[in-house]
């Protein structure tokens, strides 16, 4: 939900920039909850929990780590940061990148799973599993 912001002076170009910059970091801070209930509530605006099965959102969720995928596809091994990858092709990363995020988050609530509880439990237990080795003195 954007609203256009329109500026004719030099003030409020300004104003609308740090608005803008505000929105950013905001986002940048969203939790999982938020994401949840973003995307139960765009279903539901659009009538589409219906079509929101577990065994559904685990195949669109597939789909998208497909093209995830294509994204990687013949370009080898790839170094932190993307060295070498154009801005548009890192916008493209993203984009798919958050698919899969939000078909994930929205799988976990059709299922009753609280992701983000999950995901620290598994941490703990990965850590038991393997230990950081002990350094020594």
């Amino acid at each position: 939900m954007e609203v256009e912001k329109k500026a004719t002076t030099v003030e409020e170009v300004r104003g609308v920039e740090e608005e803008t910059k505000k929105e950013e970091a905001a986002a940048s801070d969203v939790s999982l909850k938020e994401l949840s209930k973003k995307l139960d509530d765009f279903a539901k605006e659009r009538d589409w929990e219906m079509y929101h099965a577990p065994r559904n959102l685990l195949l669109a969720m597939i789909a998208e780590v497909g093209e995830l995928s294509e994204l990687f596809m013949w370009k080898g091994e790839v170094a932190k940061g993307l060295p070498g990858w154009k801005e548009s092709e890192k916008e493209h990363l993203g984009e798919e990148l958050s698919d899969v995020l939000l078909y994930l988050i929205r799988l976990s609530d059709m299922c009753g799973v609280d992701l983000g509880d999950a995901a620290t439990r598994k941490i703990v237990k990965n850590a038991v599993k393997y230990p950081a080795p002990s350094k020594s003195t």
